[in-house]
């Protein structure tokens, strides 16, 4: 209760402010009766003391430094019982609490001190008692709408109206998951928080508050969690103070709630999310029976027989954190997860799967092949923008060629994994590299693999008798170094090393192989040995007939 509430109690009869008027919203959880010298030590927050001020009776002066402490710890008001020990209050006094807006209250000497402490704990206790009544019956209100499947809108609402602001519930990146009563305006103002990334402003506390010019709107946020982490954000409308303990406990209560019917609905998502990939791993692995199989089962994820398709395999670029597997598993399907919501604002024919580290977006197209390219470039653009702005990592993808028809895409998906190999062989990071038509590797398939092993043995024999660690090293900088068209500084850009390691490697290079790694015959030999040796290492690898 708040001091000018605590005047109303019968025993206070009679008892008037007499200094520190614009303090009288303070809040009052505590009442304390005490005569002592050192009485200001024992003193707490939203504490009201009630005194004879028996011992500053012979210097009444001391009591500005009382007032003065108990400002200081947050307190919340002095009540001194005059024409007993204490003839009147000095004028001192009464200006230092006028000028820190601190309530001093004059009590008549008929007054019982002791009522007076008994009778606003006792107003404080019925307060507290029916807020405590009317946030259990607030909480059984709102399980019961969760458990009845009433939906998140639907809770919203009730809350609202309980509270009477009109109240909105955001991811953990601030988009907007369900509304209240709110208006258009409120709502547009509500979405630009998401995409200003203004989430990444929101303190690390339970409550806060915070104003938006623009609108010139008061928000008061509570933050949800789940038992392992940040789940989202009720948004109310509207400034809600502490000291207002019905509203707060009823937002407590509401948390709470939110907080389990989010559960609920992440159990179902992940669910939902290992049937799919279980789809998308059986269908690249060849695992069902027949076509018609893998017909069937992808009608369930809205992939159609005869659409064409281009797929996209993506992966976070370096090692996430300092830290154990599963908090670095945990890290990438955040990643993962805030992706998959991404995609559906992007276009709902655009689908998401994962596959080990790799994510899987596969795109529904209708237009030509120029057009898609362009079309996956800006898409992918957008999405590694947006990863970068909230997780401050890159993530690089390989791009497939169209594929006609859905029995297709298990190819697709493989031409995504050697355009993303290549990428990566090449010391790039956060880039986005188109599968490049298979006219070269076609004619390497004519050729009898025993021809294509003597011809990458035979000039790259002299950097493979190295111990393994100095030869992968040796072979990936030469790889790098003719895939940047013989550019030191970029090859020194894409290993993350200096320039001078760079040189002294090719010149390690030119010393096994006795030629300069620069000249025009020589290159065009090794670039395509290096290829050669890459299509021979992967799994995929198979001859026409």
């Amino acid at each position: 209760m708040k001091v000018k509430n605590v005047l109303d109690v019968p025993a206070l009869s009679g008892s008037r402010v007499i200094a520190g008027v614009t303090g009288i919203d303070r809040e009052v959880l505590h009442v304390n009766m005490m005569d002592a010298p050192d009485i200001a030590r024992f003193l707490k927050q939203d504490e009201m003391l009630v005194t004879t001020a028996y011992h500053v009776r012979k210097n009444p002066a001391e009591l500005v430094d009382l007032v003065r402490h108990m400002d200081s710890q947050g307190c919340a008001a002095l009540g001194i019982k005059t024409k007993r020990f204490l003839q009147e209050i000095p004028g001192e006094v009464l200006r230092e609490g006028d000028s820190l807006g601190f309530p001093i209250i004059e009590i008549p000497a008929d007054n019982s001190l002791g009522d007076i402490v008994n009778e606003i704990l006792s107003s404080i206790l019925d307060r507290r008692t029916n807020e405590l009544k009317e946030a259990l019956e607030t909480h059984k209100r709102f399980t019961d709408h969760v458990m009845r499947g009433k939906g998140m809108e639907g809770l919203m609402r009730n809350i609202a109206e309980t509270i009477d602001h009109p109240v909105v519930l955001l991811d953990p990146y601030a988009k907007p998951i369900a509304y209240s009563n709110v208006s258009t305006r409120l709502k547009k103002g509500i979405g630009e928080l998401y995409f200003k990334d203004f989430s990444a402003y929101f303190p690390d506390t339970p409550f806060f508050s915070f104003s938006i010019v623009s609108d010139r709107e008061c928000y008061s946020v509570f933050v949800v969690h789940t038992h392992e982490k940040r789940a989202g954000y009720l948004l109310v409308m509207g400034e809600l103070h502490p000291t207002d303990h019905g509203k707060m406990l009823t937002i407590e209560q509401a948390v709470n709630v939110i907080s389990f019917e989010l559960v609920k609905e992440n159990a179902l998502k992940q669910y939902s999310k290992r049937v799919k990939n279980d789809f998308f791993f059986h269908f690249t692995e060849g695992l069902y029976h027949s076509d018609d199989e893998v017909v069937s089962r992808a009608k369930e994820f809205s992939l159609e027989r005869e659409a064409n398709y281009i797929c996209a395999a993506g992966k976070v670029d370096g090692s996430l954190a300092e830290g154990s597997y599963t908090q670095n598993q945990r890290a990438i399907d955040a990643i993962y997860e805030y992706m998959e919501d991404e995609v559906i604002r992007l276009s709902s024919s655009t689908h998401l799967f994962t596959k080990g580290d790799l994510c899987v977006l596969i795109f529904e197209v209708k237009d030509t092949v120029e057009n898609i390219n362009a079309y996956a470039r800006s898409s992918l653009g957008l999405v590694q923008k947006k990863i970068e702005q909230r997780f401050q990592r890159s993530l690089s993808f390989g791009v497939s060629n169209i594929a006609r028809g859905l029995l297709q895409v298990k190819n697709a998906f493989k031409e995504a994994e050697r355009a993303m190999k290549t990428g990566t062989l090449a010391g790039k990071h956060g880039f986005i590299q188109l599968y490049q038509t298979k006219d070269i590797e076609e004619l390497l398939r004519i050729i009898p693999r025993e021809d294509l092993q003597e011809f990458c043995a035979h000039s790259l024999k002299p950097l493979l008798s190295r111990g393994m660690d100095k030869e992968e090293t040796l072979l990936q900088t030469l790889f790098v170094f003719l895939e940047t068209h013989c550019q030191i500084s970029e090859t020194a850009k894409r290993l993350y090393v200096h320039r001078n390691t760079v040189v002294y490697r090719l010149e390690k290079c030119e010393e096994l192989l006795g030629e300069r790694v620069s000249d025009s015959e020589v290159t065009i030999r090794l670039r395509l040995a290096l290829r050669i040796r890459h299509l021979l290492e992967a799994p995929e690898f198979s001859y026409y007939d």
